[in-house]
């Protein structure tokens, strides 16, 4: 019980911190907010996140808006899909759900949510019983009235709204509307952005994927008149099949590259200017169309394994990562289903 407590306090504490810190104002009251679109980083899909985030070339299901909105083309049928993710011990939800639907012979659409959540943040401004210092801070022999301590919740939702169309034989081309809420406690704020995403089918091998997240800068407005800005991120992806007529089994590498425009020097794998760099590395094994084991390697240095089975018209997929080099964190389990159906509106040959 005793650890359980320390567990989420360090979680509560660690999300005021990043609250506090995640802005750099500027005297027009604009803030420059290196990390004000952090939650949409996370990525959704239990096989993309298996693979350490490197998507961006191969993505070909219901999660590809995020990871390369052109991929969403790729599908046939329409497709429903959700995720569900707990992390940090169970502390944060992090949520998805979406419906890619084709329609006509090279055109795909697609609506998905995201959500972030952490409930129950203490708030002990007004629970203070500063009565010997009088300084606004707990000295020694000052304590905390437990009866006025309140509790709020932070959760950040993005609505995304995809196209997709094919250009030739092997090309599409795809982009996201996304419209962003964020609330801390009472205060919230409303953005709007736009990814554009380009993939491509070099022979029956290669595959090369580029993804301009918050193409134009993503603006937030805070209820309190501030802006944040979420500067752009190229997101560059390259993948290779290697398969044999031989056998049923399938191996593809995949090498993913963000480049961001935020001057992150100290909290990027590579920097050039003000340009920073992370890798992200990934291998996906297939049995036919039944099963899959995915191996990855993200930018922040982490190995992640997954599984995945397709039943029928259902594709389920696990991902797990492991947060114990950081202490009392725990692990991260993801889980995605996906559900492929039968229309006569949406739905094409090939």
């Amino acid at each position: 019980m005793r650890q359980s407590h320390i567990r989420k306090s360090i979680i509560h504490l660690a999300l005021l911190l990043f609250c506090l810190t995640m802005q750099q104002r500027d005297t027009s009251g604009q803030s420059i907010a290196k990390y004000a679109g952090e939650f949409l980083s996370i990525g959704v899909g239990a096989r993309a996140l298996a693979l350490g985030g490197a998507f961006a070339a191969i993505a070909d299901d219901g999660t590809a808006f995020y990871w390369n909105p052109a991929g969403i083309g790729q599908l046939l049928n329409p497709q429903i899909s959700v995720m569900h993710a707990e992390q940090f011990a169970g502390e944060i939800n992090y949520d998805f759900a979406g419906i890619v639907l084709p329609f006509r012979d090279k055109s795909t659409i697609g609506f998905s949510v995201i959500r972030l959540g952490i409930d129950g943040i203490p708030d002990t401004r007004n629970a203070l019983i500063d009565s010997i210092e009088l300084n606004g801070r707990i000295d020694e022999g000052e304590r905390l009235n437990i009866d006025k301590i309140t509790f709020f919740t932070n959760s950040d939702y993005a609505f995304y709204f995809s196209f997709a169309h094919k250009k030739g034989s092997s090309t599409f081309l795809g982009a996201n509307v996304k419209l962003i809420r964020r609330s801390i406690g009472d205060e919230g704020a409303w953005g709007i952005g736009f990814d554009a995403g380009f993939l491509t089918h070099i022979g029956e091998r290669l595959t090369f994927g580029a993804n301009l997240m918050d193409a134009t800068t993503t603006i937030l407005v805070w209820d309190t008149a501030s802006k944040e800005l979420i500067s752009p991120t190229l997101k560059l992806g390259s993948g290779y099949k290697i398969s044999s007529g031989r056998f049923p089994v399938s191996a593809t590498p995949i090498i993913d590259a963000d480049l961001r425009f935020e001057n992150r020097r100290t909290a990027s794998n590579y920097n050039v200017g003000s340009v920073s760099i992370d890798m992200h590395y990934g291998m996906e094994l297939k049995y036919q169309e039944y099963g899959s084991f995915r191996i990855g390697y993200d930018d922040i240095r982490r190995m992640s394994f997954g599984l995945g089975v397709k039943v029928r018209k259902m594709v389920i997929d696990y991902a797990f990562t492991s947060f114990d080099e950081i202490g009392e964190l725990g692990n991260s389990h993801r889980v995605s289903l996906a559900y492929n159906f039968k229309s006569e509106t949406f739905g094409r040959s090939n």
